[in-house]
């Protein structure tokens, strides 16, 4: 009996714990600091971009390629500061692209869809006599002639405010090779124009006036082109152009609405299920309710500290597992019943109930596991992410229930058991 006291003292403590992390349960909740919300709930844009593969290097495969580009966006989009973004590849030259709470879908576009293929160019004269933009080159590792490009800048770039002017500037660093290269280019270059292109557009020349090795600077930019230019620079420039082939911006109202109408459903679908409980089996069927508001708890604060990123039909698979979560206490409690039936003292009943129960209830779990497994694995292979949240929040659900039924169920029902309180067949819903 001592060891049932101290396992519900624990039990208590542990859902005290989590109406602590949860509470209280408003927007706070559901909001930005609670639990994470996805696309079609908090609103945010919906991207699908094309890859151009026959710009590839032939040296690499197409999975390689994909693989890259798919890695350098997502650097762009975490440097970005979205929360939770969605990046998958969608069959061989597409790639999906879900960010939620970015509404200016004009901006991430030009954050992940530019190439960010920077080049340094110098005048040469032209057919005409006139100068023209040439790629600056110079001599590198081995004694090869290479040209002067992002690719040798370290993954540090970052802006800054010019002391003078207080414009914003994106202050870069060279690796070894580039380095070299560039104290070359701007040698031959004093007192010249020394053009700075991104994606064969002209976007700086200042003019040399010193010899510079290590570091240099872009000016000429906005505040936020500055900013997006200095992720993509650390990201790295893609391996192949993109092209966008489909764009959404997702209204969060419609989220706000679908979020209201679930929660309604499930306030519903729970408050008959505690009243089909207390009708039908009395006693233990409010054991079964006060498990099913620990396991509510219990859910709902595993989704925030994972965390879970909660679609519609992440919310679906929740209110799903709610029913699912008696559905072990019902077995339970029928074979209590069958105890009572025959004469079982109340205790050996209750221990026995649980005895003869629980190879069902494992199997079932079991099987719905391994059907979250398949929903989860298709989810992934053909870019459904709504059937893997559903698949998720099922998992956990299933796996919280099983425990509430076999430890907190069992633990009140031993308590109530040894304390001789209701001992009653009728309390337990055994009628002659």
């Amino acid at each position: 009996m001592r060891r049932n006291i101290y396992l519900l003292i624990f039990i208590l403590l542990f859902f005290g714990f989590a109406l602590w992390t949860i509470m209280p349960l408003d927007r706070e909740v559901l909001g930005r600091k609670g639990l994470l919300l996805g696309l079609d709930l908090k609103g945010g844009s919906h991207l699908v971009y094309e890859a151009d593969l026959t710009k590839k290097d032939p040296a690499q495969t197409d999975t390689e390629v994909m693989e890259g580009v798919k890695q350098k966006i997502e650097r762009r989009v975490n440097a970005y500061g979205v929360t939770e973004p969605i990046i998958q590849r969608q069959g061989t030259d597409r790639i999906l692209v879900q960010l939620p709470g970015v509404k200016d879908i004009d901006e991430a576009i030009k954050l992940i869809g530019q190439t960010a293929q920077l080049d340094f160019r110098e005048h040469e004269p032209g057919d005409k006599g006139e100068p023209e933009w040439v790629i600056a080159k110079g001599i590198g590792e081995g004694g090869k002639e290479r040209e002067l490009t992002g690719k040798y800048f370290k993954p540090n770039a970052t802006v800054v405010l010019d002391p003078r002017t207080n414009e914003p500037q994106i202050a870069f660093e060279w690796n070894p090779e580039g380095a070299v290269l560039f104290e070359q280019v701007t040698k031959r270059n004093l007192n010249k124009p020394l053009g700075i292109f991104l994606d064969n557009e002209l976007i700086s020349a200042p003019i040399v006036k010193a010899v510079i090795k290590e570091k240099g600077i872009i000016e000429g930019l906005t505040i936020e082109e500055a900013r997006r230019l200095a992720i993509q620079l650390n990201s790295g420039a893609l391996d192949v152009p993109l092209k966008i082939i489909q764009q959404m911006d997702v209204d969060a109202t419609l989220g706000a609405d679908s979020i209201k109408k679930s929660l309604l459903a499930g306030k519903i679908g729970l408050a008959l299920v505690m009243l089909f409980m207390l009708t039908y089996y009395r006693v233990p069927g409010f054991i079964a309710c006060l498990a099913l508001g620990i396991y509510g708890g219990l859910v709902l604060t595993t989704f925030k500290l994972i965390p879970v990123v909660l679609t519609l039909p992440g919310i679906a698979g929740f209110i799903v597992s709610l029913g699912m979560a008696v559905d072990a206490n019902v077995l339970i409690f029928e074979r209590l019943k069958e105890e009572l039936r025959v004469g079982r003292p109340l205790e050996a009943a209750v221990e026995e109930g649980f005895r003869r129960a629980w190879t069902a209830i494992r199997d079932s779990n079991i099987t719905t596991f391994i059907a979250c497994a398949v929903l989860y694995w298709l989810g992934g292979t053909f870019g459904a992410f709504m059937v893997r949240g559903f698949a998720i929040t099922l998992f956990i659900g299933v796996a919280l229930s099983m425990f509430t039924a076999i430890t907190v169920s069992r633990t009140f029902l031993r308590i109530l058991a040894g304390s001789h309180w209701v001992t009653s067949p009728a309390a337990y819903g055994v009628l002659k």
